[in-house]
């Protein structure tokens, strides 16, 4: 096989490790900026924007690549599938169309409403900023107020907690009234991502992310700051009756996709709130999360690339799809002042990090020495048959890095997890 890895951060770098352990395969790789570690991976590289689309389907043609597998949403969102599928490239990611389901919270919500799936939350559409202010100056309690379109996982505010009315209308003006505003969900959030053929769907190990800068979920809501997974792939706050109602509401959202003339294909993630009524949707993502995908592809024991065929050719089977039982953590290291002022240029040194796995993300290496950018720089798993172990692992790694970096140190640790499970009861 001869794929195309499109994106350059630590998602991708994921990806890339992961097929790469078939020896048999070719890896090519368009990104924005060099990963150093997939450039040591790839056999060929090409540095343009990843929504470069003509760029991007010469360079296919020109490398002879059979397939592609789309990191980021971006791309998605400009079409690439759809491009690279009339240059005969079979590709893990949805059409343009079938990206909605991401980049278009409105489409994802009607279209749930329009079906009757379970776990929508109560919601309003908005298009034009005087009548979403005049519905906020009208509602009592909270509300999630999300722009309908893309924002790095970094767009939604929440009346109550986040912002007053008065920051609630001033936000929506400043979006310009495109929005959906939704009850305000509460519980324990959780990600459920699965391969998709467009009609079969293979669930993974489930994953907690924590978006907040800082310790203790304090700070603003960032890229992602890190996850981790548990043995039996459960979270310890999901029951299994919760695991098989998110489950079923992802398999009916492929349903009602291929249904309406979209069928999907590739990766289909699911966040869910874990509520005392069962699992909500708060969103979809149309591709692995970040950094949710290093911890599943750490623990993929199937062959990727036999994966990446049975999603292009409608073939998928959970039967040869399988993960180790192990635990991971993973925590990302970030510029110091990310995300509102990140420190970019500043050298970093890696010390001895252990048995930890390094994925790199947005960090520059010159002459040998690596640099930060602008965003999250460098990930560190650990896998072990525990959490406490593979938290270990992970953070020993994490802190040996000497640099104007920070990271959160709370992360997979018991500490943190009696309070997801302690909230969790609260609520039932």
């Amino acid at each position: 096989m001869k794929i195309l890895v499109v994106g350059g951060g630590g998602r991708e770098h994921a990806i890339a490790v992961a097929l790469s352990r078939n020896s048999e395969t070719e890896i090519y790789s368009v990104m924005a900026k060099q990963n150093p570690g997939i450039a040591r991976i790839a056999k060929k590289i090409c540095l343009v924007k990843e929504t470069d689309i003509d760029r991007i389907v010469a360079f296919a043609r020109e490398t002879g690549v059979t397939h592609a597998f789309i990191g980021p949403e971006a791309p998605l969102e400009a079409g690439i599938v759809d491009r690279l599928s009339a240059a005969g490239v079979a590709c893990v990611g949805p059409t343009k169309a079938a990206a909605r389901i991401e980049t278009d919270k409105a489409f994802c919500r009607d279209l749930m409403a329009h079906h009757h799936i379970d776990g929508n939350p109560a919601y309003r559409v908005f298009h034009n900023a005087a009548d979403a202010i005049a519905f906020v100056k009208d509602h009592d309690g909270d509300l999630a107020i999300k722009p309908i379109g893309l924002t790095g996982g970094k767009g939604v505010r929440i009346m109550g907690e986040q912002v007053d009315r008065a920051g609630a209308i001033e936000y929506i003006k400043e979006i310009n009234g495109d929005v959906v505003l939704e009850e305000r969900l509460k519980g324990e959030e959780f990600t459920l991502q699965a391969f998709v053929d467009g009609f079969h769907i293979v669930p993974m190990p489930l994953v907690q992310d924590h978006k907040r800068a800082f310790d203790g979920d304090t700070g603003p809501n960032t890229g992602g700051m890190g996850s981790y997974s548990m043995p039996d792939h459960m979270l310890p706050f999901v029951s299994r009756k919760d695991r098989t109602a998110a489950l079923s509401i992802m398999a009916s959202v492929v349903a009602a996709m291929a249904k309406d003339g979209y069928p999907y294909k590739g990766i289909l993630y699911g966040q869910f709130m874990n509520t005392a009524q069962g699992p909500k949707v708060i969103e979809f993502n149309a591709r692995f999360g970040d950094p949710e995908a290093m911890n599943v592809l750490t623990l993929l024991s199937s062959d990727l690339c036999d994966v990446v065929t049975g999603i292009t050719e409608g073939t998928l089977s959970a039967s040869k799809v399988t993960f180790e039982h192990a635990a991971t953590v993973c925590k990302y290291l970030v510029p110091a002042g990310y995300p509102a002022s990140p420190q970019s240029g500043k050298p970093l040194d890696l010390g001895k990090t252990g048995d930890a796995i390094l994925y790199y993300a947005n960090v520059e290496e010159r002459d040998g020495k690596l640099f930060t950018l602008t965003s999250r720089t460098l990930a560190f798993v650990g896998k072990a048959g525990d959490l406490a172990t593979a938290e270990k692992i992970a953070e020993h790694a994490a802190s040996a890095v000497q640099g104007s970096v920070h990271y959160r140190r709370d992360i997979g640790t018991p500490a943190l997890l009696d309070r997801r499970i302690a909230h969790m009861k609260e609520l039932q």
